[in-house]
């Protein structure tokens, strides 16, 4: 495979990538460069973990990268997740690795292969990653510490210890702290843009520390159920989101487990995909802030790119509808040829299809067990 084919392959999972001409010189380095993404192991995984993540990971593995997805463990303890316990956070862990393999994803080492890495394990003990934390500290402010906190999704009055403060300069080491050698070669930091703040750190103080800049590669963050209502003509809808980012909006709306009522779980059964899917945000001809025209989107059409999308629909209501790309749903919908809710029912079948055989893994054996104790474990945001 080329370059420009690595390259490619990139940019189809990417919303920004930060800079695309460094991302270039890296594959011409380093035919197999290092790419890391982490998660907090905070309870049961839901569309964004275990659906839409797995299918951006095939695509990038295709590049020929080696992998590493870090299970930020220390950092769910340091945020209370699973009520600060790290034994409960660990056992979410394993259910999240467990959780990968059920969808496919080839879990090892070495190019085109995911690297599960433990933060506890791997980085806790460590002496030269808390020098590596301290050296990243010592080269930015305490102001830019707060305004990069969102990344552990808190606000700055929000923050409950003084532990939660060395969040960012913890997760920019990480980057170097991956890295073979990060004097020598950059890794390639692909995370989803409610990080970003934590890749441009990284970025802004690798040289004053003497590594490589990291490569900021950023996919979308999958709209939560309720969607992003102020994007009707409503004026009382706009209210309070007026001058946003449309990135900004879809951090601030994203589909969380903290809001179990606007998410969709990889444990959901066929009825309640069909039931949360039915009353998700979904106006007539509304394009922007629509999570079920997402999913098409990001979900359906990126895990049959060769199939196109049918939607099953009553003679009498005008029959199947086929479409090749997304563009041509998008134009359908917009114009009022496809009905919200035979929208909705397409691709809540869609979904249930992708996730019936995840829900069947955790059906048996050690999968199983694992489902049950992340299951009665106490999560908290």
């Amino acid at each position: 495979m080329d370059v420009e084919e690595q390259v490619s392959l990139v940019k189809g999972i990417a919303q920004e990538i930060v800079t695309e001409e460094e991302l270039r010189a890296l594959f011409e380095q380093d035919a197999h460069p290092i790419a890391y993404d982490g998660f907090e192991p905070s309870g049961l995984a839901h569309l964004p973990v275990g659906v839409y993540r797995p299918l951006l990971l095939r695509q990038l593995l295709k590049a020929g990268v080696r992998f590493k997805i870090l299970l930020a463990d220390s950092y769910a303890w340091i945020n209370e997740k699973m009520a600060g316990d790290m034994e409960s956070v660990r056992l979410v862990g394993d259910y999240f690795v467990e959780v990968w393999k059920a969808s496919g994803l080839p879990i090892g080492t070495g190019p085109g292969k995911l690297q599960p890495v433990s933060h506890y394990d791997e980085m806790l003990g460590n002496r030269e990653y808390w020098f590596r934390v301290l050296q990243v500290a010592r080269n930015h402010s305490e102001l830019r510490t707060k305004r990069a906190l969102t990344i552990a999704g808190r606000k700055e009055e929000e923050i409950k210890q003084m532990a939660q403060m060395f969040y960012p300069s913890m997760q920019a080491a990480d980057i170097f702290q991956l890295a073979d050698n990060p004097e020598k070669e950059p890794i390639i930091a692909q995370l989803g843009m409610d990080q970003r703040k934590a890749n441009m750190l990284a970025r802004d103080t690798a040289e004053r520390i003497g590594f490589k800049k990291p490569v900021a590669v950023h996919h979308r963050m999958l709209l939560g159920l309720d969607g992003i209502q102020s994007a009707s003509s409503s004026d009382e809808g706009k209210k309070g989101h007026e001058g946003k980012r449309e990135s900004d909006l879809e951090i601030e709306f994203k589909m969380s487990k903290s809001r179990p009522r606007s998410s969709i779980f990889i444990h959901d059964s066929q009825k309640d995909i069909s039931e949360k899917i039915s009353k998700a945000y979904c106006t007539q001809k509304v394009v922007e802030g629509n999570p079920v025209l997402e999913y098409a989107r990001e979900i359906v059409f990126r895990a049959n790119p060769s199939k196109g999308f049918t939607i099953e629909r009553p003679k009498k209501f005008g029959g199947e509808l086929h479409f090749e790309t997304y563009f041509q749903l998008e134009a359908a919908f917009s114009k009022g040829e496809l009905h919200p809710m035979d929208l909705k029912n397409g691709v809540a079948a869609e979904l249930d299809g992708l996730i019936t055989p995840l829900r069947a893994h955790f059906e048996k054996g050690r999968a199983k067990e694992l489902y049950e104790k992340v299951r009665k474990l106490q999560v908290t945001r």
